[in-house]
């Protein structure tokens, strides 16, 4: 059995997550801010389908890529050098979502959804709040002034907590993370939180860790007093393989 969280209750501790399914810890609450930026600082997400409770998971082993370890394969190399593309943060926030909503995003939900099922009206709204408030971004690949693919997370002190991704281009999805990985890097991020195993995270470097290191390192990560900001800046290198 799950708790039921009303709207001001504390999570749980970590450690009472169900083994099965993995990681679910609690069912309820809302998807205020409040809430939603509490269960990022204690590596907590919300993930479940319409028509369900809102459910919260920390799954045990986490799923990881330190900025430092990002490997970019040589097919994606030559198509970071040779296709004419443009990356962009922050531009077309809702529509990045409504592509992983609608496009077979990665991942899965851990409770067994199909892909993208999870992103439902309600998550749309509660995310596009945190991105007016400049805690949630958008990565974007924009090919011939389409967007071709994308990915959005969520960015506190020096984590980046990854949601979803897609694509509607080959690799697209790819190069958006990579130019997010080194914007990351540059920016001090410690840890980019996959939440749970993908073949196409892990071609990227991204690895699983246990639950007690992840939270170990999130508790550090975290208080880095940085501004919340949108990152709409251009980037100098969006046409540069890294």
């Amino acid at each position: 059995m799950i708790p039921w969280l009303e709207r001001d209750d504390p999570f749980p501790p970590l450690a009472s997550a169900l083994n099965h399914p993995n990681g679910l810890l609690a069912a309820g609450a809302d998807l205020s801010p409040a809430r939603l930026l509490a269960a990022y600082r204690q590596g907590i997400f919300p993930w479940y389908s319409d028509g369900e409770p809102i459910l919260w998971w920390s799954p045990d082993p986490r799923m990881v890529l330190m900025p430092s370890e990002l490997k970019i394969s040589r097919s994606l190399a030559k198509t970071l050098r040779n296709r004419r593309h443009e990356i962009r943060f922050d531009s077309a926030f809702v529509a990045v979502m409504h592509g992983c909503a609608t496009r077979g995003a990665e991942p899965a939900a851990p409770g067994g959804a199909g892909p993208g099922t999870w992103i439902t009206d309600e998550m749309r709204a509660a995310y596009l709040r945190l991105h007016e408030l400049g805690y949630a971004h958008s990565a974007e690949t924009w090919i011939e002034g389409e967007l071709a693919g994308g990915l959005y997370g969520v960015a506190i002190g020096r984590m980046f907590y990854g949601e979803s991704m897609f694509t509607r281009v080959r690799d697209a999805s790819k190069m958006a993370m990579v130019h997010l990985v080194r914007r990351l890097e540059r920016q001090g991020c410690g840890m980019i939180d996959c939440q749970m195993h993908t073949g196409h995270l892990a071609s990227l470097g991204a690895r699983p860790i246990p639950r007690s290191e992840f939270s170990l390192r999130l508790r550090e990560l975290v208080n880095y007093g940085m501004t919340p900001t949108k990152w709409n800046a251009p980037e100098a290198d969006s046409n540069v393989a890294a």
